[in-house]
């Protein structure tokens, strides 16, 4: 997938968050600190690195300054309800940066940081793809939990299963 419009760039990763934004809001707050192993990404943690890593490594990166990366620990954010409002925060402001490119910045390039250039469109790609493969992290978190989560196109796999024909 190309992008070469900020506009529909942002109407599609708006969508991506909406979806993102569902699983958040079943996480119940007494596990938000829950880990499937000592040692790895609480809940929370998950939450933090995507709102973290989008402002402040792809948002500066892509504004033409090095990554700011600060983690995602308990410093940026503690507890259920500020770590939502840290998580929204952190997109609004990276959302602002985006519509501040023109659609020609979309082929300009960034560098990652490992100082490899690449097109911003392209690095916007990868931030969307980022933000998927936490999202599907939090859904195994919650599924560890027992906790039911939200299909994310209407029906589960057993459903299209039954809804399509026998061949």
């Amino acid at each position: 997938m190309e992008i070469t419009s900020v506009a529909s760039f942002i109407d599609y990763y708006e969508k991506i968050r909406a979806r993102t934004n569902k699983i958040i809001e079943i996480v119940p707050p007494e596990h938000i600190d829950f880990s499937y192993k000592p040692g790895k990404f609480t809940i929370g943690d998950q939450i933090r690195h995507i709102a973290a890593i989008e402002r402040y490594m792809y948002g500066e990166t892509i504004s033409g300054r090095e990554s700011a990366y600060p983690g995602c620990g308990r410093e940026l954010a503690d507890g259920y309800e500020n770590i939502v409002v840290f998580f929204n925060e952190k997109h609004h402001q990276t959302l602002e940066i985006i519509q501040g490119l023109s659609d020609q910045d979309l082929n300009r390039k960034c560098l990652t940081p490992g100082n490899n250039p690449i097109s911003i469109w392209k690095w916007l790609r990868a931030m969307v793809e980022h933000e998927i493969h936490h999202r599907a992290e939090l859904y195994i978190y919650l599924n560890l939990l027992d906790i039911k989560t939200p299909q994310i196109f209407g029906f589960s796999a057993e459903e299209v299963q039954d809804l399509s024909v026998k061949l």
